[in-house]
């Protein structure tokens, strides 16, 4: 069986606009794992809300995605693939980070 971990922020956790979170089968990873079928694929969603690249957030703490890649590639091994989707909350103002 191929493992796939999906490693992103909010979209990757699939939270809905309105509040909550989209079901299963509407977040991207389960887009994912719905397409390829569940005979073979395993596909790992590892989403979270206001994750960066490499930023610490001080408003939201523990968010660096560079900090918390590692244990998540741990914990999940072993796998065949990583989809990493991250960047949208490098944009915040208060990070202070240049779109460089």
């Amino acid at each position: 069986m191929k493992r796939i971990l999906c490693y992103g922020d909010s979209n990757t956790y699939g939270s809905n606009p309105d509040g909550g979170r989209w079901d299963e089968h509407t977040r991207w990873p389960g887009l994912l794992s719905d397409k390829l079928g569940f005979e073979g694929y395993r596909v790992i969603e590892e989403g979270m809300g206001g994750r960066t690249t490499i930023w610490d957030d001080p408003i939201e703490p523990n968010r660096n995605g560079l900090a918390a890649l590692p244990i998540s590639l741990q914990s999940h091994r072993p796998l065949d693939l990583v989809v990493i989707a991250l960047g949208t909350n490098d944009c915040k103002t208060h990070l202070n980070a240049s779109p460089k």
